[in-house]
């Protein structure tokens, strides 16, 4: 066995088109490296493989009947079965994909994930189970719409995407297989290139994540915005941590995300969940709030502010 096994994950609910595109995917010459190639199937849908079609040789097909059989000790022993090079993973839309994290040997490096969806029933999946399609969004380079139609509007498809990352590629694939980019632009609600960069209360979320996507872009810039303070024995003096709770897929999923803010004696008198307006410049220092270098504001004005309406900032 090499020493890394390469791991190729193909998310998506039950029908979603995994099944076809990994099919097609081994039907393809170009494939064909000399790797020993294991197909981990942790769904059966009503697509089955066809392995004589297969350009690629020497492929394996193992299947999980359970997410209990997700476990590092059985993957491992499949591996080695297999003396595998490398892994394509059909992933259970109802599994997080934090379990197939955990169960991950030591050796195997995800080199690639893609997701997929049946557009007809996209939307309402995103309805009543936000929280698995936020799992299948948020790591995956590429979002795939299979069986799109004309009347089907982009942005609403766009918008679901791209509140939950930035960053994956996204393609509708229409029926009779023709395919095309996603080429709608995101600009942001706020001026980046601003003398002071203003944040609106409705925008923090999109904010936060982008600083943290993009931190580069900001170091040395001045900003503006409205937090809740914290302030406890885990923050130095002469600092605040400043923030929002941000719902990021559904409410058991929200959690208090600031800023460490050097502000010295603006800090006197500031108490946990105050709620103050920042201005300050952005450094990227070390801090013990984050346990190492991070985005630190650099404060230059602390005023008292009102609690905005929604307290509880998100990215729609």
């Amino acid at each position: 066995m090499s020493e890394e096994i390469s791991v190729y994950m193909f998310l998506g609910f039950l029908e979603s088109g995994k099944t076809k595109f990994i099919q097609e995917t081994l039907e393809d010459p170009r494939m064909e490296s000399g790797e020993k190639t294991m197909v981990l199937v942790c769904e059966e849908g009503e697509e089955e493989y066809d392995p004589h079609l297969f350009k690629v040789k020497d492929v394996a097909i193992e299947y999980l009947e359970s997410e209990a059989d997700l476990t590092q000790e059985n993957l491992t022993a499949l591996a080695q079965k297999h003396k595998c090079d490398r892994v394509l993973v059909e992933y259970n839309g109802t599994w997080l994909l934090q379990a197939f994290f955990d169960a991950m040997p030591e050796d195997w490096v995800i080199n690639q994930m893609m997701t997929f969806f049946d557009a007809a029933t996209f939307l309402n999946y995103n309805r009543n189970m936000r929280q698995l399609v936020f799992d299948k969004v948020n790591l995956t380079q590429m979002v795939v719409f299979n069986r799109f139609k004309g009347e089907y509007d982009k942005m609403e498809f766009h918008k679901v995407v791209r509140a939950i990352s930035r960053r994956p590629d996204i393609v509708y694939e229409y029926i009779g297989g023709k395919a095309e980019f996603d080429d709608i632009e995101d600009p942001l609600p706020f001026d980046v290139n601003a003398p002071v960069i203003e944040i609106e209360d409705c925008d923090y979320a999109l904010f936060y994540r982008d600083i943290s996507e993009k931190l580069k872009e900001y170091i040395g810039k001045t900003v503006r915005f409205k937090g809740m303070a914290a302030v406890n024995k885990k923050v130095p003096a002469g600092y605040i941590v400043l923030g929002r709770y941000i719902m990021t897929c559904c409410e058991a999923d929200i959690a208090y995300d600031g800023f460490a803010i050097r502000c010295g004696k603006l800090a006197e008198g500031v108490k946990t969940r105050d709620w103050l307006t920042v201005t300050g410049k952005i450094m990227y220092e070390y801090n013990s709030v984050y346990r190492s270098k991070g985005p630190v504001i650099v404060a230059e004005k602390i005023e008292p502010a009102q609690k905005p309406e929604q307290e509880v900032a998100t990215f729609y």
